[in-house]
């Protein structure tokens, strides 16, 4: 079973387990201001500062659909019991095809003086495929997750939230407020901060994405996700931050992942494992 529980009561054990085992995990059980509307920058384009909030983070998902491949970055930061750990991850990422490729890193103090191998993931529609998993998975095999059956479909699992799905949640946003306009690598950006509503979001979703989410719904205890997005003068998400909360054996487990886009427009090639070198065998608990 790749789900692995939190076992010990304040969480601090086993935070430091999973950041080993290359997963977040989330079990049974646990779990704005207005602009001026229609302007243009000359360009063709819509300025982002001239659209309702509300819109721009709705249609933020179909935006970088267009835009197709971006590289991306990562963390997920986890804190349990006084624990804190923390993810990152880099790669690449298609939104028309909604498939990725990410090397997750471990913070290597919970991977201990061994150290971990870097995770490869491969994201596509309802699945999460990791490689050098670790936890008795042999080498050369993957391991293969149904993300449409997880609690949390796939916002944490992997300990990378999969970035279709990270845009998705914002078609589910309320209660926004714009935060001002700042720079972000050199670029110009306008930041939002609101609160995605899980269901809701679900039930905008691209089909691609609706089942996923529509896990996370049933899954989390709670269906409010508190965010800060960053969106470009093209109206593309660059950055954004969502902040999970969750309850597990009576320990509150507190999740930040954050999203990075940038060069925009590249090729991106994900080339999904064969079924024979998909691990069926039984993974080891950590």
């Amino acid at each position: 079973m790749v789900v692995q529980q939190y076992r010990d009561g304040g969480g601090a054990r086993a935070v430091r387990a999973l950041a080993v085992a290359g997963v977040i995990a989330v079990t049974a059980g646990c779990f704005g201001g207005d602009g001026e509307s229609g302007a243009s920058d000359g360009s063709g384009r819509r300025s982002v500062a001239a659209d309702r909030p509300l819109d721009l983070l709705g249609q933020a998902a179909d935006v970088l659909v267009e835009a197709g491949g971006a590289e991306t970055r990562t963390s997920m930061e986890t804190a349990a019991g006084g624990t804190r750990v923390t993810i990152r991850a880099q790669g690449a990422y298609d939104f028309r095809r909604q498939m990725g490729r990410l090397k997750v890193v471990l913070p290597e103090d919970a991977a201990g003086a061994d150290g971990h191998r870097p995770i490869t993931e491969l994201l596509a529609p309802g699945a999460l495929y990791m490689k050098n998993r670790g936890a008795g998975v042999p080498d050369d095999k993957w391991v293969r997750i149904d993300t449409t059956t997880l609690k949390d479909g796939n916002l944490l699992t992997g300990g990378v939230t999969d970035p279709m799905a990270a845009a998705e949640l914002l078609r589910g946003a309320a209660d926004v407020t714009y935060a001002g306009k700042s720079e972000l690598a050199g670029v110009t950006v306008h930041h939002f901060r609101g609160v995605a509503d899980l269901g809701r979001a679900a039930r905008a979703a691209s089909p691609q994405s609706r089942g996923a989410l529509g896990a996370a719904a049933k899954g989390f205890s709670k269906d409010a996700v508190p965010f800060d997005a960053y969106l470009d003068e093209d109206g593309r998400l660059r950055k954004v931050r969502h902040r999970f909360t969750f309850s597990s054996e009576g320990a509150e487990v507190s999740v930040v992942s954050t999203l990075l886009l940038y060069g925009f427009g590249l090729p991106v090639t994900v080339t999904l494992p064969d079924e024979d070198a998909i691990y069926t065998g039984e993974i080891r608990q950590g």
